[in-house]
């Protein structure tokens, strides 16, 4: 059984009908949805006005990968909250960013960099080209590309480290492009980070966007017993005789 955890700032939802209306039970609800609909999958929730943000030191040890979906908030995210889940990635859990989760404290913290990028929210449509079609996280994405009917415009440069994989490359009306799907390691811990998911859209309706962030969590999901952080001091192994 894979746990997931979904966190969701649950800001714009209750400020903006516009959101409200595509999203009336919040996006991180809409996700858990269809989390849900897999047997192997436990699908749990948090928001920012959980207390500790939902991320106590109990939650994270029971979660196995965190579905992080940020936007106008990210500065009420406490230091030692965003560091409780970077070092809980560290250690295993898997992270999987969403949309303007590229600015939040913990995606920041993981990359090492300030994570910017080029943007523009004029209803833009999205190609989401597949670059590699093996991938696990592509399985069942049998199409060239992916089109989105209106999506917020991301464009490079996107100052992240050199990710292991580019899974998709984004094109939009205006001509940029984006590394939009993409995959890391930090220590124990996987992450993906995939670009779409404005909140105005109706993004995470769209059955193939569902299903890829459905693999992914199979993706980043820990393979072995989550370890503890430490430099442990160790013992010389005397010689054989």
């Amino acid at each position: 059984m894979i746990r997931v955890l979904v966190w969701n700032e649950f800001v714009h939802e209750k400020t903006e009908d516009a959101v409200l209306a595509v999203y009336p039970e919040g996006i991180h609800q809409a996700i858990a949805g269809f989390l849900s609909e897999n047997e192997d999958f436990e699908v749990r929730t948090a928001t920012l006005d959980d207390v500790e943000c939902g991320l106590t030191e109990e939650v994270l040890a029971e979660t196995d990968v965190i579905i992080w979906w940020g936007h106008m908030a990210h500065n009420r995210v406490p230091d030692e909250v965003a560091e409780r889940v970077y070092n809980a990635v560290l250690s295993g859990m898997g992270f999987i960013g969403l949309h303007s989760a590229h600015h939040s404290k913990p995606f920041r913290r993981l990359m090492g960099t300030g994570a910017d990028l080029g943007w523009r929210e004029d209803g833009d449509w999205e190609r989401l080209w597949v670059i590699n079609h093996n991938h696990p996280i592509m399985a069942g994405i049998t199409e060239r590309y992916i089109e989105l009917a209106h999506e917020e415009t991301y464009a490079e440069p996107f100052t992240i480290p050199n990710p292991d994989e580019v899974l998709m490359i984004g094109s939009y009306e205006g001509s940029e492009v984006f590394r939009s799907a993409v995959t890391f390691h930090r220590d124990n811990g996987r992450i993906f980070y995939f670009q779409p998911g404005h909140e105005t859209f109706p993004t995470f309706y769209h059955k193939q966007i569902q299903r890829i962030i459905t693999n992914a969590v199979r993706f980043v999901a820990p393979v072995c017993e989550r370890k503890t952080l430490g430099c442990p001091h160790i013992r010389k192994i005397e010689k054989v005789t």
